[in-house]
């Protein structure tokens, strides 16, 4: 049965995350402060809770990747979730069975939460609207549009170094066109009352839709840096691009890189952000990415958190 928010239930609570487009303020405090208990537990001796004890996640990443589907997997065995991983190559998808019957299959095998992640905008919908009550669909990602738990766990880890969300400004600098990472986030900060969100790069990368969202365009970087308290650098998605886009990496970084002394632009207390992978020399040099003011490294470790209070807070709540 489907309600008129396709993430919430009849009670307002999170049934599905899906993208953080349309989740109200309070849902997106609910799940930072639920990770916020769940941020010690890689310092413990016994770093398991029971309270996926019982339930089967079936992480479906039909996209490469890293951090997102180990942190994921480590999020489940940590709550004490039974993990199945899809290896798509050798799996039926790959002779062709369609998306909705590999979903309907592996229904019939129990599953209780599906994190999907899709080159193809829409996917994670797509399963949501073809499952039944009792199963969970959380998006790790589909093609150019929305990456949740990312922004989320940006929000988690810009909240811990800068708290008042509604005195920030924020400069998102790099390959916007292509980023779900970027979308997600934006639709975070601007959820989250943060006053100026700059949206940094060429005009090839950065969408003048944004406006709409009361998002300021900056062609120039050092307009786009200045006074930012987080700056946060994307990977150029050189896979998803179309040719002549960009004349070159090189270019690229000449104009748009960020190096330490254009971080000086920024507050001296900024911190700098990517959800990597990181293309060093390209986006980000090297002595930024591992300086002081860096916390990509505390964006992973936050990640586990977040992933944990998703998966828990849409398991514990019924349709």
């Amino acid at each position: 049965m489907q309600y008129a928010h396709p993430q919430l239930n009849r009670h307002g609570e999170l049934h599905h995350l899906l993208s953080i487009e349309g989740l109200p303020r309070d849902v997106l405090l609910h799940i930072m402060d639920t990770a916020q208990g769940f941020v010690s537990f890689g310092d413990r001796d016994v770093k398991k809770v029971p309270l996926l004890r019982g339930k089967s996640v079936f992480n479906l990443f039909f996209e490469n990747s890293t951090r997102t589907r180990t942190t994921f997997e480590i999020a489940a065995k940590r709550l004490s979730a039974d993990i199945f991983n899809l290896d798509i190559q050798r799996s039926s998808t790959a002779k062709g069975e369609s998306l909705l019957d590999t979903i309907a299959n592996l229904e019939a095998m129990d599953a209780d939460i599906f994190v999907v992640r899709h080159s193809e905008s829409g996917a994670p919908f797509l399963i949501a609207r073809h499952t039944p009550d009792h199963v969970h669909v959380v998006n790790a990602g589909d093609g150019r549009h929305a990456h949740p738990t990312q922004g989320l766990l940006d929000m988690m880890t810009i909240r811990h170094y800068k708290p008042a969300f509604t005195a920030l400004t924020v400069a998102i600098v790099g390959d916007i066109v292509h980023s779900r990472v970027a979308r997600s986030a934006i639709h975070a900060l601007t959820t989250l009352g943060v006053p100026e969100v700059r949206a940094v790069g060429p005009k090839t990368l950065v969408p003048g839709d944004l406006r709409s969202m009361g998002v300021r365009i900056c062609h120039d970087i050092s307009e786009g840096l200045r006074g930012a308290d987080v700056v946060m650098m994307l990977r150029l998605q050189n896979e998803r691009m179309a040719g002549g886009l960009l004349p070159s990496a090189s270019e690229f970084n000449m104009m748009y890189g960020l190096t330490a002394e254009r971080l000086r632009l920024a507050r001296d207390d900024a911190i700098v952000m990517h959800p990597g992978p990181i293309n060093r020399g390209v986006e980000i040099d090297s002595a930024v990415a591992d300086g002081p003011q860096s916390v990509i490294l505390p964006q992973v470790r936050f990640g586990i958190a977040v992933r944990m209070a998703v998966l828990s807070i849409v398991a514990n709540n019924a349709a």
